[in-house]
């Protein structure tokens, strides 16, 4: 299937998704993820009205870049980033979603050269010892420390949930980070307003959008694998 008419079924669950929820369509952003797909299919996300798009790695974002060129895009960093490596990328993206310890916050205040950078905070809502991101009780902490580096904005939260088929355990995973949002956002800090929520992936970014998502990280069923010949 073409990117288009993939396209066509997510906004229609995730305009469902809002309905059920009693939230606006606008609310909810798409990041196209390219990270195993080509630069040519790619543009056709570009091509069929998606402009958010996000990478992994820091080879995969700067071989995009060079292959679309096109000054409409806005990019995100979704993966784990080294701190060796962010001289190299972090005044490249937009977004970058997996902020998840002070050496890395300090690296980046380091190596941007103006303005501020749009920040989540990873987090491990699930406690799986295979997923990066900070525990719930070290937020609050975290956002202190955070003050010290005035090219950091922390916009939101992110997390992934569990790659499972209890969609309640996924739910909960996705409330519980929805609640960590409010507790930062109600504090009204300038440099952490906290406003922004990144869950939700191909599997289950209809339950992260009722649960209050807005950025839904979609690979697979958007653009396909072509390692996976699909």
């Amino acid at each position: 299937m073409t990117v288009a008419e993939n396209l066509r079924t997510i906004n229609e669950k995730i305009s469902r998704a809002c309905e059920k929820s009693g939230r606006n369509r606008d609310e909810v952003t798409i990041v196209a993820v390219t990270k195993y797909v080509s630069a040519k299919r790619a543009l056709e996300a570009r091509d069929a009205g998606l402009f958010h798009i996000a990478e992994n790695r820091k080879e995969g974002l700067l071989a995009k870049q060079d292959a679309m060129k096109d000054p409409r895009l806005i990019w995100h960093l979704i993966g784990t980033l080294q701190t060796r490596k962010v001289k190299d990328v972090i005044n490249r993206v937009d977004y970058f979603h997996a902020l998840d310890r002070l050496k890395l916050a300090r690296e980046i205040n380091k190596r941007m050269t103006s303005g501020k950078l749009k920040c989540f905070i990873e987090m491990n809502i699930s406690g799986e010892k295979t997923k990066h991101g900070i525990p719930v009780e070290e937020l609050n902490g975290f956002i202190d420390a955070l003050k010290a580096y005035e090219h950091i904005q922390v916009i939101g939260l992110m997390t992934m949930a569990p790659n499972t088929e209890d969609t309640g355990l996924i739910r909960n995973v996705f409330r519980k980070l929805r609640v960590c949002r409010d507790q930062i956002r109600d504090k009204h800090l300038d440099y952490a307003p906290c406003t922004e929520l990144s869950m939700g992936m191909s599997h289950d970014y209809p339950i992260a959008v009722e649960e209050g998502a807005t950025f839904v990280r979609i690979g697979t069923s958007l653009v396909g694998n072509e390692l996976k010949g699909s």
